[in-house]
């Protein structure tokens, strides 16, 4: 099984809402650079934060590849979810190549969980970092970070 992480792009620093923030031109400029790394991978789904960053990072992913599928809103992957919510619907999830858009905090501390099995050694994930994580399944400390790449600026 692989997991993708990907941290939205850089956004604007304000709006009326955090959720309602927006990615910026750079932001979406990081965004393609990221998803170029993706080009040719087997993704079978994309699960995206409901936030408007991450939603427009998430169709950026879908153009630049040319996937077919839908983008799937989940309402645990905002800045602030649990991981341990995380954990229980990624167990149910039948798919063996997941790209997951969403925050700092919670995809430093997702992709430490799965790596190290600690919340504290959380993935350094700057905007628009993607992580590729490879294991026998979704489970604590039992998958292997396979690369971290940050976009050049």
């Amino acid at each position: 099984m692989k997991i993708w992480l990907l941290r939205h792009g850089e956004a604007e620093p304000r709006a009326r809402t955090d959720a309602q923030r927006c990615l910026t031109e750079a932001g979406r400029n990081e965004v393609r650079r990221s998803a170029a790394h993706l080009v040719g991978r087997p993704l079978q789904t994309i699960l995206a934060s409901p936030y408007v960053r991450a939603q427009q990072t998430a169709e950026l992913v879908r153009e630049v590849l040319g996937f077919g599928g839908m983008v799937e809103t989940v309402p645990w992957m905002t800045p602030d979810s649990d991981v341990d919510d995380a954990m229980l619907y990624l167990s149910r999830r039948s798919e063996n190549d997941l790209l997951l858009v969403t925050h700092q905090p919670f995809v430093g501390a997702l992709g430490g969980w799965l790596v190290s099995g600690q919340r504290s050694d959380a993935l350094p994930m700057a905007t628009a970092s993607l992580a590729e994580l490879e294991g026998e399944g979704v489970a604590a400390g039992l998958m292997h970070l396979r690369s971290l790449r940050h976009p050049n600026k």
